[in-house]
C-alpha cells in the first residue's frame, strides 16, 4: 500500500519519515547512555506501564490506570485467571480451528497426505455431507493438477474447457469424488499470509501449447469460461447465505474447483457475507484446507493482541512464543501449532519455567520442526537392525538390517535447547554436551506426525548407555533421561541469566543494566524458576522505573501495528489485512524460519525503508484506507474541542495519542505540513475548513515518540 499518491506528495512524504528516522536514532542514542534513576509521576508511571506490560494503551487507559493505582493494575495482570475476557471470547467466538485439537484439524482440513490415503482406497470418506466435499473437492483438485502435469508432458494440450456451474446439480456421490482431484497447499515451506480464498492454486492455469502462450481459441474459450462463471456466482449472490451453501455444496468437486479458482478477494468475502462460521470455513477449505487453519491463527493472535483485557498474558504468550520460536510453512507444523501456541506456551506463560521447558520439549510441534522426532541413535535398535539383538543367540550370524531412510542422531534441538532455550550461546556447553543432549532426547517422537498424533517415546530409537552432560553423568533410564537433562538445565545458574536478561530486554531496554539482570536472576534460582515472581523483581526495580527506561525500546512491527489500532479505538473486522501489513514489514506472524526468532533490538527495525513503511500504514489506518479496520478520529478529539484551528487540533491529537509526551522537532516537524492541501483541506484561494484529522493523527502515529515504547 503507497500512500500518498506516488509524486511530489510521495517525495515529501518520504523526506519527512527520514526525519523521523534521525528523530528514532536520536531517541535510540539518548537511552544508551546511563544515568542515575529518575522519579516518575504517577500518570508518567501509568503510561510507561502501559507501554511495556500491554501492546500499547488505548484512549482512557492511562487515567483508568491511575485511578486504579499502577501497582495495584500490574498484580492484577499478573493474575490474569482473575480478569474477564468476555469481550474478546465473543470476538474469537466465530475462529472454530483455535479450540479444535490437532487430530480434528486434521479430520476437519485434510492435508494431501491424507487425501492421497483416500485416492489409494486406505482411507474412507468421511460419511458428513460437509466433510466429505472437501475431502472431495481436494480429490478433484490432486487428480486434475496430475492430468495437467501428463499433459504438459506429453505435448501440447488441447483447449481447456471449465467445467459450467450447474447450480441444480445432484449432490456428489462416492464414485464421483474417487474420480475426482486435489490440490492443498505444499508441505514444505511457505508463510501464511493471506486468506483461504486468496490462496494461489496450482491447478488454476489453462494448459499451454507451445512455450507457455495460449492459442488464440484457448484464450477465448478461457475468457468464456469466467464470463460464464461470474454470471452463475451472481446468481448465487442473490440466494439468501444457508441456500448459497447448499448449491455449492450441490455442486461437483470440478464446479466447486471453478467456482472457488473465480471467487478470490472482495468476492469471495461478498460470496460469504451472512454465512454462519462453519459455512465460511467450509467454503474456503474447498479452495485450500490448510490456509483456513493457518488464517484463523493468524487472526485469533491479532485479535488478542488487539482487545484482550488480559494483557500482560498475551505478551508474555508472544515472548514466549518467540523465545520457542516455531515455523508456521514447515510441513506438518502447519497443523500443529494451533495446539502448540494454546495448549503449550499460553498454559505455561506465567509458571514455571521447567514446566514451560518440558512442554516445548514433548510437543509435536517442536519434535517436528526441529526434526527431533526422527533422531535415533547410533546404536539404537533402528539403527543396528530391529531383530538383531532378539535373534543374536538364535542366529550368531545375523547382521544388520539397513538404515532406514531420515533415521540417525539429529543434533538440531540439542543444539538449540541449549543455545537458544536455555543456557544461551555463552552457556559453558561444548559441542560434546550437544551431542550427549542429542543421545539422551533419542526416542522423544511422535505419533503419527501426519495424522495429528501426541508426543510418544519410542524405545527401539533411544541410544542406549550412560551420558554425560555438563559433567553430569545421566545414568541409562529411557524417558527419563531427557526429563532429567531438562531439570538440569531449567535450574542452571546460565539459564537463570539468560532468561533474566532476555525478559529484561523485552521489558526494560535492548541492553539492560546488568545488576538488574543479576538480581532477577537470583530470584530465577531461588524462586524455582517461577516466572512470575521473576517479573515481580524486575517490574519492583528501580530500574524498570527509571528515565532512562521511559520510551527506551523501539516497537517491532507487530507491536507498533497493535498498539496504533488500540490507541485509536479502531474496530477490526478482518484481522487478516492487519496481518499483510505486517508481511510487508517484514514481520509475517509465525513467519520467522530460524529458530532464534524475530530481535527485539531496534537496530533490526530502525531503517528509513522500514519507518517509511509505518509512516504509509499509519496515514492509511487513520484515513479509512485499511480494509477490515474502521477509525472515527474525531474520536480521539475531547468533545466540544474546536476543529477548525489545525494547530488546535494537533495539540488535542497530541494528548490523546501522546499523552502530550512529543519532542519540539516532531511538533515542529508535523506542524510545518499542517498548511499542506492534504491537511487542510483546502488551497489557497478557499475558505477556510476544519482540518484533516486523520492525516495530522496519522502523522502523530508514525511519529518517533509513538514508535517508542
Amino acid at each position: 500500500m503507497i500512500w500518498p499518491k506516488p509524486g511530489r506528495d510521495r517525495l515529501a512524504l518520504a523526506a519527512f519519515a527520514l526525519l523521523l528516522c534521525g528523530g528514532v536514532a536520536a531517541l535510540a542514542g539518548k537511552h544508551d547512555k546511563k544515568s542515575p534513576p529518575g522519579q516518575m509521576d504517577e500518570q508518567k508511571r501509568a503510561l510507561h506501564a502501559l507501554n511495556r506490560l500491554t501492546f500499547g494503551p488505548r484512549p482512557g487507559d492511562v487515567q483508568r490506570v491511575t485511578a486504579m493505582g499502577v501497582d495495584k493494575w500490574i498484580d492484577q495482570q499478573l493474575h490474569p485467571e482473575h480478569i474477564s475476557d468476555a469481550a474478546l471470547d465473543a470476538r474469537l467466538a466465530p475462529l472454530r480451528t483455535i479450540r479444535m485439537n490437532t487430530k480434528e484439524l486434521v479430520e476437519n482440513f485434510p492435508p494431501p497426505q491424507v487425501i492421497k490415503a483416500v485416492m489409494d482406497g486406505k482411507e474412507k470418506l468421511p460419511s458428513d455431507p460437509v466433510k466429505r466435499a472437501v475431502y472431495e473437492a481436494q480429490i478433484d483438485r490432486l487428480e486434475h493438477k496430475d492430468e495437467q502435469k501428463k499433459a504438459s508432458a506429453v505435448g501440447p494440450a488441447t483447449p481447456f474447457v471449465a467445467s459450467a456451474l450447474n447450480t441444480n446439480a445432484p449432490a456428489p456421490n462416492s464414485s464421483m469424488a474417487n474420480s475426482g482431484s486435489a490440490n492443498s497447499a505444499s508441505t514444505d515451506g511457505g508463510t501464511a499470509s493471506g486468506t483461504a480464498a486468496n490462496s494461489a492454486d496450482a491447478s488454476t492455469p489453462a494448459p499451454t501449447a507451445g512455450k507457455g502462450k495460449r492459442t488464440p481459441e484457448q484464450a477465448a474459450q478461457k475468457r468464456e469460461d469466467k464470463l460464464f462463471a461470474e454470471l452463475k456466482a451472481q446468481e448465487l449472490l442473490d440466494l439468501p447465505p444457508d441456500e448459497r451453501m447448499k448449491r455449492v455444496l450441490e455442486m461437483s468437486p470440478e464446479d466447486q474447483r471453478a467456482m472457488a479458482t473465480m471467487l478470490r478477494g472482495a468476492k469471495a468475502d461478498k460470496f460469504t457475507e451472512g454465512m454462519n462460521p462453519k459455512q465460511r470455513e467450509t467454503f474456503h477449505a474447498l479452495n485450500n484446507p490448510q490456509q483456513v487453519i493457518n488464517d484463523e491463527l493468524i487472526q485469533a493472535k491479532l485479535l488478542r493482541a488487539i482487545y484482550s483485557e488480559r494483557q500482560l498474558d498475551e505478551v508474555m504468550t508472544d515472548f514466549w512464543f518467540n523465545h520457542f520460536n516455531i515455523y508456521l510453512g514447515k510441513g506438518a507444523d502447519r497443523y500443529m501449532v494451533t495446539s502448540y501456541e494454546r495448549d503449550v506456551i499460553r498454559q505455561h506463560a506465567l509458571g514455571k519455567f521447567e514446566d514451560l521447558l518440558v512442554a516445548t520439549a514433548q510437543s509435536p510441534a517442536m519434535l517436528f520442526y526441529l526434526d527431533n522426532w526422527l533422531s535415533a541413535g547410533p546404536n539404537s535398535e533402528v539403527a543396528i537392525g530391529v531383530d538383531l539383538r532378539k535373534n543374536a543367540r538364535r542366529n550368531p550370524y545375523a547382521r544388520p538390517h539397513p538404515r532406514k531412510k531420515g533415521t540417525g542422531l539429529n543434533e538440531n534441538y540439542g543444539r538449540e535447547l541449549m543455545e537458544l532455550h536455555t543456557l544461551g550461546v555463552n552457556g559453558g556447553y561444548t559441542q560434546k554436551d550437544v551431542t550427549e543432549v542429542a543421545k539422551v532426547l533419542t526416542g522423544w517422537t511422535i505419533e503419527e506426525p501426519r495424522r495429528g498424533g501426541g508426543f510418544r517415546f519410542a524405545e527401539k530409537l533411544h541410544e542406549p548407555g550412560d551420558k554425560i552432560v555438563l559433567g553430569h553423568r545421566i545414568k541409562e533410564g529411557g524417558e527419563k533421561e531427557g526429563r532429567q537433562v531438562l531439570h538440569l538445565l531449567a535450574h542452571h545458574p546460565s539459564t537463570a541469566h539468560f532468561i533474566s536478561m532476555k525478559l529484561a530486554m523485552r521489558f526494560v531496554s535492548d541492553n539492560p543494566p546488568p545488576a538488574l539482570v543479576d538480581r532477577m536472576a537470583q530470584t530465577f534460582l531461588k524462586k524455582d524458576g517461577d516466572i512470575r515472581e521473576v517479573l515481580k523483581t524486575m517490574f519492583k526495580s528501580p530500574e524498570f522505573w527509571s528515565d532512562d527506561a521511559y520510551r527506551a525500546k523501539v516497537k517491532t512491527p507487530l507491536e507498533f501495528v497493535v498498539s496504533s489500532v488500540r490507541a485509536t479505538n479502531a474496530d477490526v473486522s478482518d484481522a487478516m489485512q492487519l496481518a499483510r501489513q505486517l508481511n510487508n514489514m517484514g514481520m509475517p506472524l509465525y513467519g520467522m524460519q530460524p529458530p532464534t526468532g524475530y530481535s527485539m533490538k531496534a537496530e533490526a527495525w530502525v531503517n528509513s525503508s522500514a519507518l517509511l513503511d509505518r509512516m504509509n500504514f499509519s496515514l492509511a489506518l487513520l484515513n479509512g484506507k485499511v480494509k477490515g479496520t474502521q477509525v472515527d478520529p474525531a474520536q480521539l478529539v475531547p468533545a466540544g474541542a474546536t476543529a477548525e484551528d489545525p494547530h488546535q487540533v494537533l495539540a488535542q491529537l497530541e494528548a490523546s495519542l501522546l499523552a502530550g509526551d512529543i519532542s519540539k522537532q516532531t511538533h515542529e516537524a508535523i506542524a510545518k505540513r499542517l498548511d499542506d492541501p492534504q491537511v487542510a483541506q483546502r488551497k489557497l484561494d478557499d475558505p477556510a475548513r476544519a482540518p484533516n484529522l486523520g492525516m495530522i493523527a496519522g502523522l502523530i502515529v508514525g511519529s518517533p515518540e509513538f514508535q517508542r515504547r
